[in-house]
C-alpha cells in the first residue's frame, strides 16, 4: 500500500547522554619547536592557527557544494551529480511531504490577476492520491504515457469571491531526466499544451463550490512539463456556477492583451496560470527552503 501523502517522516529521537562519573582532566604542556635561529618556542599557537584555517576552508567548501546542489535544481542544470540527486528527491516528495505543504489551504497570488491584480485562492477539496486511470482525457493520457505515472496529486481551489474554481495537479512520473526533457520538447514543439483535446480534467468534490466542475465546465488550462524534476504541473479553471464552455482557451492565449473570449474576459486564464505557478514554487521550496519567495507574475 502506498504511503499516505498527508503524512510526513517522523522526527528522529535525540540520543540521551549516558550518566557516569566525571572524567579526570589532564592538561598537557604545549609542544616545543625551534625557530630559524635554533631557539625553543611553543608550537601550540601555530597548530591552533592552522587548525582554524583548515576548519574555515572545510566549512566554506561544504557551503559551496551545498549551494551548487540546490542551485543546480533551481536553475534546471541537470548535468551534474548534485542535480541528479535533487531530481530524485523531487520525485519522492509525493509520499514524504504533508498535503498542506504541497497544496496550502490558502495561496496568495500577488500580481497574479488581470492587470496585475492580487489574487487569493482557498482550497476546497483534495483528491485522494491515486494513479492516473481516468484522470486525463484519452489523448492527454496517451501524450503523457512515455513518462509513466508514479502518483497523481490534485486539489481544487476557489477565488476570494467564489466565482471561479481551479483544479491544480502534480503528476509525479517514472521518467528520468532525459525522458522528461524529451517530453517537454515534444509538448513545446508540437504545441500540445494548447490543444483543446488535451485539456486536463478537473476534480469536483461533493458539497463544495466545485461540485458542478466537470469536463464541460473547463474554460482555461495550463500544462508545464518540468525538466529538473519528474513532475508535470497543470491547472484547469472554470466558473463556479456550473455553466458550460463552448470555446475553452489555453491560459497563455487567454492572458494576452486584447483577448476577447469569455475565459479571457473573466480572467480564467490568470486563475489557471497563477495558481499553477504558485503550486510549482511550493514544490520547489519543499526541495530547497531557501528558494526565493513570491514574486509578481
Amino acid at each position: 500500500m502506498a504511503p499516505d501523502p498527508a503524512l510526513s517522516w517522523g522526527a528522529f529521537a535525540g540520543t540521551a547522554a549516558v550518566p557516569g562519573a566525571a572524567r579526570a582532566q589532564v592538561r598537557l604542556g604545549e609542544p616545543e619547536g625551534y625557530d630559524e635561529r635554533g631557539r625553543g618556542r611553543a608550537l601550540g599557537g601555530r597548530v591552533r592557527a592552522r587548525t582554524a584555517v583548515a576548519a574555515a576552508c572545510l566549512v566554506l567548501g561544504l557551503g559551496l557544494i551545498g549551494g551548487a546542489v540546490t542551485g543546480s535544481w533551481l536553475t534546471g542544470d541537470s548535468g551534474e551529480g548534485g542535480a541528479a540527486g535533487a531530481f530524485a528527491t523531487a520525485g519522492s516528495l509525493w509520499h514524504s511531504i504533508p498535503v498542506d505543504q504541497l497544496f496550502p489551504p490558502t495561496v496568495e497570488g500577488r500580481g497574479a490577476g488581470p492587470g496585475g491584480a492580487d489574487r487569493t485562492w482557498t482550497r476546497v477539496a483534495v483528491a485522494p492520491d491515486s494513479g492516473c486511470a481516468n484522470a486525463f482525457d484519452p489523448l492527454l493520457r496517451k501524450a503523457l504515457a512515455p513518462a509513466g505515472c508514479a502518483r497523481l496529486l490534485r486539489a481544487t481551489y476557489t477565488d476570494a469571491t467564489q466565482s471561479y474554481v481551479t483544479t491544480v495537479g502534480l503528476l509525479f512520473t517514472k521518467a528520468d531526466a532525459p525522458a522528461m526533457r524529451s517530453l517537454a520538447a515534444r509538448f513545446q514543439n508540437e504545441g500540445l499544451a494548447r490543444r483543446t483535446d488535451l485539456m486536463p480534467r478537473p476534480y469536483a468534490a461533493k458539497d463544495t463550490v466545485a461540485a458542478a466542475f466537470g469536463d464541460k465546465q473547463r474554460a482555461s488550462w495550463t500544462i508545464s512539463v518540468l525538466t529538473e524534476a519528474p513532475v508535470v504541473v497543470y491547472a484547469v479553471s472554470g466558473w463556479a456556477d456550473g455553466r458550460t464552455v463552448d470555446s475553452p482557451q489555453p491560459a497563455a492565449d487567454a492572458m494576452r492583451s486584447g483577448a476577447t473570449t469569455a475565459p479571457a474576459q473573466a480572467g480564467l486564464g490568470n486563475e489557471a496560470q497563477g495558481l499553477a505557478d504558485r503550486i510549482e514554487r511550493t514544490l520547489r521550496r519543499n526541495v530547497d527552503p531557501a528558494t526565493d519567495t513570491e514574486k509578481p507574475s
